[in-house]
């Protein structure tokens, strides 16, 4: 069963469920791939639909974090909720350990040394580590890596 269907299969379960909280959230994934996949011409495969759910985690993060300045603690718990439940669909995260030995096989792949050699490392390690780990902690690993 590829993700796609397995949302679309979790939306039917939370309506019977009639849980507002989850349907609203898998909605909007399943909007947002229908959208791409208008926009693309053709059916998504599971990564891109894990990089648009990863969007609209950045996008639930971003939310809670207005609201919460602004003081609107009830809808920053709702976004909150939002995101507990798309971040079921996303892999499991890797560990700092995990991600390391990861980065060190990219680097050796890519055949990096120095500094200069980092946008042809983040991007092989994006495309590896897609959807499993933060753009940005993989940031500060290969800039530490490859700086020593």
């Amino acid at each position: 069963m590829n993700l796609q269907s397995e949302i679309s299969s979790a939306l039917k379960d939370a309506m019977r469920e009639k849980n507002e909280s989850k349907l609203a959230s898998l909605r909007s994934v399943l909007t947002a791939i229908k959208n791409k996949e208008k926009e693309v011409r053709r059916s998504l495969e599971d990564p891109e639909i894990i990089s648009l759910i990863s969007t609209q985690i950045k996008q639930r993060k971003e939310s809670i974090d207005h609201y919460s300045k602004a003081g609107r603690e009830d809808l920053a718990k709702a976004e909150e909720s939002e995101m507990h439940i798309l971040q079921a669909y996303m892999p499991k995260e890797l560990s700092a350990e995990e991600m390391s030995q990861a980065l060190d096989e990219v680097i050796s792949e890519v055949g990096a040394v120095s500094m200069k050699d980092m946008g042809k490392v983040m991007k092989a390690a994006m495309a590896k580590l897609a959807g499993r780990a933060d753009g940005r902690v993989i940031n500060e690993m290969v800039r530490e890596k490859l700086s020593r």
